[in-house]
């Protein structure tokens, strides 16, 4: 069994237990307690004034922040905020940030 993986930003070969390459410095994921960006934003669009996609991300005090003041709307505003700014967002700062 080979300990070798090829880089997703340039292709070189690296260590497979490599956070981010050597070479070029690519974010490398791993298939575990990966967020996905996609999934994130789509919580935050459809059950975002809920906080969803806070405990999604692990913000757990965050999440619950949105359900206490759900019925304002503000938490839904702000989540729609975090919505465009999750699509905007690349992979790369996204896997920084929220692992």
């Amino acid at each position: 069994m080979s300990d070798k993986v090829f880089c997703r930003g340039c292709g070189k070969e690296i260590h497979s237990s490599a956070k981010s390459c050597p070479h070029c410095g690519a974010v490398q994921s791993t298939s575990y307690g990966e967020k996905n960006r996609l999934v994130a934003a789509l919580l935050a669009l459809f059950l975002g004034s809920l906080g969803a996609h806070k405990f999604y991300l692990g913000r757990i005090f965050q999440g619950v922040m949105y359900l206490l003041f759900c019925w304002t709307l503000i938490p839904g505003v702000i989540a729609f905020v975090e919505f465009i700014i999750y699509l905007c967002t690349s992979d790369e700062k996204f896997a920084e940030k929220y692992g």
